[in-house]
């Protein structure tokens, strides 16, 4: 027997009375513990109205003991909890109508503040077995449901932004399955990653970058609003499912709302942040895909999002899981290939624009699968980073470029690429320094390209790391220039000793019509200024040598001076010093020389102010007010020597580059002391034109 029951039968009438000390003992314990607020009584008759009830709860509800007795005691609870779902499986009103004996029953007061008890009680019966009614005792476990409200909520939020957290979307996402098979329709499911958020922790630091994430969850909540539930994944990785909504069209409309939200700019700490985002989306079908197999598939679908250039989303489609598993064959045929030492180093030569003599080679990973022929570095080079072999590859290639430098001439150089994620590494620069020890290669003769994006993650890791490489001796150079990171700032401080024009300017840059060679004179007018080399990667044709030529370019590196070749192609060319071109007809010519000097330009009887830009013995680079057809025959005046013999080889807008007809000796633009001798003037056009052709010309 309990104590609670021992303190009932003390103080009960079961038809045999205690004597009045034990009744007034038991009264005594009764009184103490309803004023510990630990506990209350209660008694009810046959019909299960209340005789009596303790104070304390009569005062927790507002109310007198004595308006209470008399009443039902079910009238003073609920039966249904605030979502609708009963408190426990059978009711006060069951055991107190069956006379059955009821303990713990979990219970909440019918008030409008929340306030749960823990009932127990028994019926009470006479020595010849009559039932009297019920007696028993409560305990109030608002405090203690209160907590497991908060735990419970805790262990569904996500601590940072407050969403749900996977817990709750997994139970979220196995809710609206069921709902879809239920109703016989489909759910779908966003999966987003940010993009370029890690360059905000990396750059502002996790705080900001906690800042960020919390920014993105509210407008990630306002986009969906009540589309569905919306929760945070961990890291940059977020989660919508929406429970009711399949349509493609609506589908795509929400997540280029949710894409163009999440990318607009943010302030941080008074930093403007911009990020992006890219989404893949799954649909349910009417079959039986369970909530692993939706995230499996919208998995995919993100990672076919991020790889057609992030900043977009996709829809999951079957064929991604083809994909997938090619992928993951490729993965542990990379892995195999490393390990057996099957990639194997190419050169392509680099040459002097104008000498084409060979002033270098740059290394080139390969890999030649067993099966499936050559693979693109395009495509094994960014799955190596993301499976962790970048750093074993780049070594290998550093190592290989190396050794093979040593047997070439001393004035020919050898350039490796450096990965992002190579350039992170702490022990770079002891792997420089091994490799070219190893080698007993001058480190003036290793160049290291490196990427724009290399400095996204603006800090002073890049500055150290570039510092460490340039004290060992070797040189820099960037490459893919204009094609990634936006800002010149890095210029500034990087002393790159080479800037790489990217390819996708010299393709068809020789068209009149395209405006890359303005970007390339561009390139080369500030490399020129920071004491920089440029090379013209890419060049193919004639066409395209010969106008990297007029603009300026140092360097030439491209198919029409030779594919990458094996090493022992690299060595054999590089004794030679030259490329050996049966097909080239382009005239060599002196180095040109950059110059800005006032000319003037015969062409069809008129004279026309112009400036040259640049020239060499064989031609120039002209610019005047009006545009010159290519073939145009035109004269020249600069004051050395007379007029000169030229043709327009090539037009760009008010610029074009001139043939002269014979060699012009540069010595003339050297000053001297005029000498006396019999020159014919001529007046220009605008001189002598009347009033009104002055006005127009003007």
């Amino acid at each position: 027997m309990g104590a609670f029951d021992r303190i009932l039968r003390a103080g009960g009438n079961s038809g045999h009375e205690e004597s009045r000390p034990q009744s007034a003992r038991a009264e005594g314990l009764i009184q103490e513990f309803e004023n510990s607020e630990k506990g209350w009584f209660w008694e009810t008759t046959r019909d299960g109205t209340l005789s009596y009830i303790s104070e304390s709860v009569a005062r927790a509800l507002g109310r007198e003991p004595s308006d209470l007795v008399d009443r039902p005691f079910t009238d003073l609870v609920s039966t249904e909890t605030e979502d609708g779902s009963a408190t426990s499986e059978r009711t006060l009103g069951f055991y107190l109508s069956s006379h059955v004996a009821f303990q713990d029953l979990i219970v909440r007061a019918k008030t409008k503040n929340e306030i749960w008890w823990s009932i127990s009680g028994r019926p009470v019966h006479d020595d010849v077995g009559r039932f009297f009614g019920f007696r028993g005792f409560a305990s109030d476990l608002t405090k203690m449901r209160q907590s497991e409200v908060e735990l419970d909520r805790l262990a569904r939020q996500d601590a940072l932004t407050g969403l749900a957290n996977r817990q709750a979307l997994r139970r979220a996402l196995d809710d609206a399955l069921v709902g879809a098979v239920r109703r016989k329709h489909r759910c779908s499911i966003f999966l987003l990653d940010l993009d370029r958020f890690k360059a905000v922790n990396d750059t502002l630091g996790h705080p900001a970058g906690d800042t960020l994430l919390r920014l993105v969850a509210l407008r990630l909540t306002d986009e969906v609003g009540e589309l569905g539930q919306v929760g945070r994944l961990g890291g940059d990785e977020f989660e919508v499912v929406l429970p009711s909504m399949s349509s493609k069209d609506e589908l795509s409309k929400l997540a280029q709302g949710i894409i163009g939200s999440l990318s607009r700019p943010y302030t941080i700490n008074g930093s403007a942040v911009s990020i992006g985002a890219s989404i893949g989306i799954v649909t349910s079908d009417y079959d039986d895909r369970t909530s692993d197999d939706l995230m499996r598939d919208a998995d995919l679908a993100l990672y076919a999002a991020k790889a057609a250039g992030k900043g977009c989303f996709r829809f999951f489609a079957s064929e991604m899981h083809e994909a997938a598993r090619q992928r993951q064959l490729m993965e542990s045929d990379l892995r195999v290939a490393v390990e057996k030492g099957q990639l194997w180093v190419a050169f392509q030569p680099s040459v002097d624009a104008m000498s084409e003599a060979v002033t270098g080679f740059e290394a080139l990973v390969r890999w030649d699968h067993p099966e499936q022929g050559p693979i693109s570095p395009a495509i094994f080079i960014p799955l190596a980073e993301e499976i962790g072999l970048i750093d074993e590859i780049g070594e290998l290639v550093l190592q290989t470029a190396c050794k093979e430098a040593a047997n070439w001439p001393d004035t020919i150089s050898v350039a490796v690429n450096l990965s992002p994620v190579q350039f992170k590494s702490p022990s770079l620069p002891a792997t420089v320094r091994g490799a070219l020890g190893e080698a007993a290669l001058a480190a003036h003769r290793l160049e290291l390209e490196i990427t724009e994006g290399v400095f996204l993650s603006n800090d002073e890791h890049v500055d150290d790391m570039i510092r460490s490489l340039k004290n060992i001796g070797v040189k820099l150079a960037l490459d893919d220039f204009g094609t990634g990171y936006s800002s010149l700032s890095y210029l500034q401080r990087v002393p790159f000793d080479k800037i790489k024009v990217d390819q996708s300017f010299v393709r068809g840059a020789s068209d009149p019509t395209s405006r890359n060679a303005a970007l390339i004179r561009a390139m080369v007018g500030l490399a020129s200024d920071l004491k920089m080399q440029t090379t013209a990667e890419g060049v193919e044709t004639d066409e395209e040598l010969q106008l990297v030529r007029d603009l300026g370019c140092s360097l030439v590196q491209g198919y029409i001076f030779g594919k990458p070749m094996p090493a022992e192609q690299a060595r054999e060319l590089a004794s030679k010093g030259a490329v050996e071109r049966p097909d080239a007809h382009l005239e060599k010519r002196e180095p040109r020389i950059r110059i800005i000097r006032a000319t003037l330009l015969h062409h069809a009887g008129r004279v026309i102010g112009a400036r040259l830009r640049n020239i060499s013995s064989g031609g120039a680079l002209v610019e005047c007010r009006e545009e010159m057809p290519v073939g145009a025959p035109i004269q020249l005046d600069f004051a050395a020597g007379g007029l000169l013999d030229a043709s327009v080889r090539w037009a760009e807008g008010t610029q074009f580059g001139v043939e002269f007809a014979e060699k012009f000796d540069l010595r003339l633009l050297q000053p001297t002391k005029p000498a006396p001798k019999s020159v014919t003037m001529m007046t220009p056009d605008f001189l002598t034109a009347g009033p009104a052709e002055t006005s127009e010309s003007a």
